[in-house]
């Protein structure tokens, strides 16, 4: 993963495509994508961060790539920007996973806010479930040592243990 983050902007129009590679590219890698089939194939071979997507595309709509990338890596944050800003919309998005709902035009402070807050969540997040996993592999260690005590100490009664006779001399 890149110290400074990756963005992944996909959208099939040059113009908002290339207008949040520009603003973005100073603080984050960068990579872009003009459909679905290409989105996906970036997830699936780059380590992205955030990924910025346009609803209204032609083939694979913004919600079939949303519920993909999800389904491929569910950590990535996904930022909907869209010209398509309808309540509907953003509960949609947001019911697939989407971490915010950006209205295009967008302005610049904005998209470069929303991106940061979205890979500092991402980050954030990894490191809550890494934790979650050395715990989960701690317990499982002391389920384990738990389990090795018991048998020793059956063993070692086992091998102390001398039976009664049945019967007794007077």
């Amino acid at each position: 993963m890149a110290q400074k983050g990756s963005v992944l902007i996909v959208d099939d129009e040059v113009g908002p495509r290339e207008s949040l590679r520009l603003i973005l590219k100073p603080i984050y890698e960068i990579y872009t994508a003009a459909d679905g089939n290409e989105a996906l194939k970036y997830i699936q071979d780059k380590e992205i961060d955030v990924v910025t997507l346009d609803l209204k595309m032609p083939g694979m709509s913004g919600f079939e790539i949303l519920r993909g990338i999800k389904k491929l890596k569910a950590d990535i944050e996904v930022i909907i920007v869209t010209g398509y800003g309808t309540l509907k919309n953003a509960q949609e998005a947001i019911h697939y996973g989407a971490g915010d709902f950006i209205s295009k035009p967008f302005n610049i402070p904005d998209i470069i806010s929303i991106v940061n807050k979205s890979l500092m969540r991402r980050r954030y997040n990894l490191k809550i479930n890494n934790l979650v996993k050395r715990i989960k592999g701690l317990k499982d260690l002391e389920e384990k040592n738990q389990e090795g005590l018991r048998e020793d100490i059956s063993l070692t009664e086992r091998e102390n243990f001398t039976p009664s006779r049945g019967v007794s001399e007077h």
